[in-house]
């Protein structure tokens, strides 16, 4: 929890240290034309004639507020645009979530129960091939695959709920192989393991030393790394999503870059290192509901 605290604090102070250092930014709020009179109480309305402690707090107690400034580009609140955003990249994220934990977790499963057999090697090839593969390479492999060979699926979004498929394998193909090594581990652990051997040894059937036996104990690690696959998801689709033109908060960072509307690139690096960190709690806490001998310190 400190550590969590801890971690946001930092990110605040250094997303308003950037701030600063891109100049005075009433400069980005008001015309040039502008009188001194109407510079300085744009100063005294942003809190500039205080000490710079004082507008750090300012700052922060705004964010607390759900004020993160407003857009140089679109003269609205970054608040109401990130907002607009939030729902696209949260339907990306879980499609690409379900598609990791639909194809990880039974090639897991399989790899382990065959070890050392044909299923075995061909899954353990496709998880180490997508682990290497880059998430964009993979993006642009799919497009000329299913979009511009095959003519199946649009490789951009459209209406349709088909523009979700492609950008949802691309950005789920990363966390699907990592949870097919990490179940696969975890499995192999378990099958060995002597309650599965006692299990055997009174002859339960195999389905059952599989699930019931092997499975409920081999959860914890991938459990684990399916929470941080989901908020990596969420906080990493910049380049799934400006490869495949998919309006979310990824493509909004890479358009406040270009455009240098920089309260959106800030509010956007604020939100999702907010998600990150309440993700990394609700790690904590699965921890402590799993396995109650594990203590948050």
């Amino acid at each position: 929890m400190i550590a969590s605290i801890v971690t946001l604090l930092v990110v605040t102070m250094l997303v308003f240290g950037l701030s600063r250092i891109q100049g005075d930014p009433r400069s980005l709020l008001i015309s040039e034309d502008a009188t001194q009179k109407q510079w300085d109480a744009l100063g005294q309305e942003l809190g500039l004639d205080q000490p710079v402690y004082k507008q750090y707090l300012l700052y922060v107690t705004n964010l607390v507020k759900g004020d993160m400034g407003d857009s140089t580009l679109q003269r609205k609140p970054v608040a109401e645009i990130l907002w607009s955003r939030i729902p696209n990249t949260a339907m990306l994220a879980a499609a690409a979530f379900a598609f990791a934990i639909l194809i990880g977790v039974p090639l897991g499963v399989l790899s382990a129960v065959k070890r050392g057999g044909f299923w075995d090697h061909g899954v353990r090839s496709f998880a180490v091939l997508g682990q290497a593969m880059p998430v964009f390479w993979v993006s642009l492999l799919l497009i000329y695959i299913f979009a511009v060979g095959l003519n199946w699926l649009p490789a951009s979004r459209n209406t349709g709920w088909t523009s979700l498929i492609l950008p949802a394998i691309a950005l789920g193909w990363f966390g699907a192989s990592g949870q097919v090594r990490i179940l696969r581990s975890s499995m192999l652990d378990a099958l060995d393991s002597e309650y599965v051997r006692l299990a055997r040894g009174k002859g339960v059937s195999a389905r059952a030393v599989i699930w019931k036996h092997a499975f409920r104990n081999a959860l914890l690690g991938p459990i684990t790394f399916a929470a941080l696959t989901l908020a990596s998801l969420i906080t990493g689709s910049i380049v799934v999503e400006t490869v495949f033109s998919w309006p979310g908060l990824g493509l909004l960072a890479v358009q406040a870059v270009s455009n240098s509307d920089y309260p959106i690139l800030q509010g956007v690096i604020l939100l999702t290192t907010f998600v990150f960190v309440f993700v990394n709690l609700l790690v904590d806490v699965l921890y402590m509901a799993i396995d109650p001998r594990i203590r948050i310190r």
